[in-house]
């Protein structure tokens, strides 16, 4: 770290015309003389993919730190020593418990409350308060957004989209309170919108028109950008000029996208700024994620790479089949090797936001070294609709509270809800119950 001799407050924004940027952490903003090296603030990250996993493609081999990366997490390997790996977590409140059928809206509904959802598709929709939400409430006050919730798929909350459950389970992790779910943001170009742009709330033609007309975002504050480099050392410099690019970039794959016409499908006109490419979507709405972290705009984001039941397909790995169906392959080995290629696929493109998490520095360190980022699913075999036996990984040291490089096998049947009370502590937010909760994870600091 250079200690400087000015000093820049940590919610430095560059501002014009309706936009404000925020900035990275820089040296500036380190007093001069300051006696400690900064200190990134801790993230909280959930990612969460649909329809279960092929569990023998994920469970590793070996426990410790000696495990062997699996089939599925394999691309993950660059970063083995920055991960946990927890087999026996199980959510009890997914299970019908006399409700019946509708396994995937409980998956979803359950998998960050460990509360058992309302079975109804009306209006009277029922939950608990998510753990994301817990510690955004608590700690939210320091960002410009308390949380931001990111999807790659239909995000819709009304009507039945699973055996008489409403879409608002199917398609939505977080829930401010127990009637209201908060459904993701799936167009990045509105998520950019609301991250560096003050016309987010506008009706999409007044909108469209504004974006003809528009210079970019960076354009506009170009000038104070010039001035305010002038000023900094040449590390600072650096740090903004790389910054700066980087929203650029995401600013021009959101360009590229809405200047696409092709659909995706013959009837159906591509949304706005959506890449028709999966992997550009991805990969895009975690830059977006990066650059939100980065600037200190939200240390607290849920992602669905896809809603429950989702029926998307990918044709770009050789799977034109629609994802849910596959994943009820009554043990068909062909369908079964399918589904794990779309594992894996995930598992790939998350491996990109993790590199991008650990290249981004964050204070004395990086970004993923200073998050929590926990990596799974609601269902671990998706032919039998189980809730027990969860893929669950947590990527990141969360500042030194994880011990990763390893992993952990518990006592079946242990409840998820244990491993975000763990969390949760660590964020600051120490909480007594959660769901089913029956107190915090062992041996997550420790070596087992």
């Amino acid at each position: 770290m250079i200690i400087t001799g000015s000093h820049l407050p940590r919610r430095t924004f560059l501002r014009g015309l309706g936009t404000a940027i925020a900035l990275p952490m820089l040296d500036a903003m380190t007093p001069a003389l300051a006696k400690a090296a900064p200190v990134g603030p801790k993230r909280l990250v959930f990612t969460y993919v649909p329809n279960g996993v092929s569990m023998t493609g994920w469970t590793p081999e070996g426990t410790g730190a000696g495990f062997q990366l699996s089939t599925v997490l394999k691309p993950l390997a660059p970063y083995k020593n920055d991960m946990l790996v927890l087999t026996g977590l199980a959510q009890q409140n997914g299970l019908a418990l006399g409700d019946g059928p509708g396994d995937h809206a409980r998956a979803a509904a359950s998998y960050l409350t460990g509360v058992h959802p309302k079975k109804t598709a009306g209006a009277d929709i029922q939950n608990g308060v998510s753990a994301d939400q817990i510690v955004a409430q608590h700690i939210g006050k320091a960002t410009r957004f308390a949380s931001i919730e990111l999807g790659c798929d239909d995000s819709r909350t009304v009507g039945n989209c699973d055996s008489g459950y409403s879409c608002a389970y199917t398609n939505s992790l977080a829930w401010r309170g127990e009637n209201s779910p908060m459904p993701p943001e799936t167009n990045p170009r509105l998520v950019f919108e609301r991250l560096f742009g003050a016309d987010a709330h506008l009706d999409p033609a007044t909108r469209q028109r504004r974006m003809m007309h528009r210079r970019s975002i960076l354009d506009v504050v170009g000038a104070r950008t010039k001035a305010l480099s002038n000023s900094l050392g040449a590390n600072d410099r650096r740090k903004v000029d790389e910054y700066l690019h980087a929203v650029r970039e995401i600013e021009r794959q959101i360009e590229v996208a809405e200047s696409d016409t092709r659909d995706l499908r013959p009837g159906i006109d591509k949304p706005s700024g959506i890449p028709v490419a999966f992997a550009d979507y991805a990969k895009l709405m975690y830059d977006l994620q990066v650059v939100a972290f980065q600037t200190d705009l939200t240390r607290v984001v849920t992602m669905m790479v896809g809603r429950e039941g989702s029926n998307r397909t990918y044709p770009e790995i050789g799977v034109p089949d629609p994802h849910h169906p596959l994943t009820h392959h009554r043990n068909n080995k062909e369908w079964m090797a399918r589904v794990e290629q779309i594992n894996v696929f995930h598992a790939e493109l998350f491996a990109y936001f993790i590199g991008k998490m650990k290249a981004t520095p964050d204070g004395d360190s990086n970004l993923l070294a200073n998050s929590l980022v926990v990596y799974g699913s609601g269902l671990s075999d998706g032919n039998r609709h189980t809730h027990e036996d969860l893929p669950v990984m947590v990527v990141g040291q969360g500042g030194g509270l994880l011990r990763t490089g390893r992993h952990v096998v518990y006592e079946k049947q242990t409840p998820m809800n244990n491993l975000y009370l763990t969390l949760l502590d660590g964020m600051g937010v120490p909480t007594e119950s959660l769901g089913d909760s029956t107190g915090k994870l062992d041996y997550l600091t420790d070596v087992s």
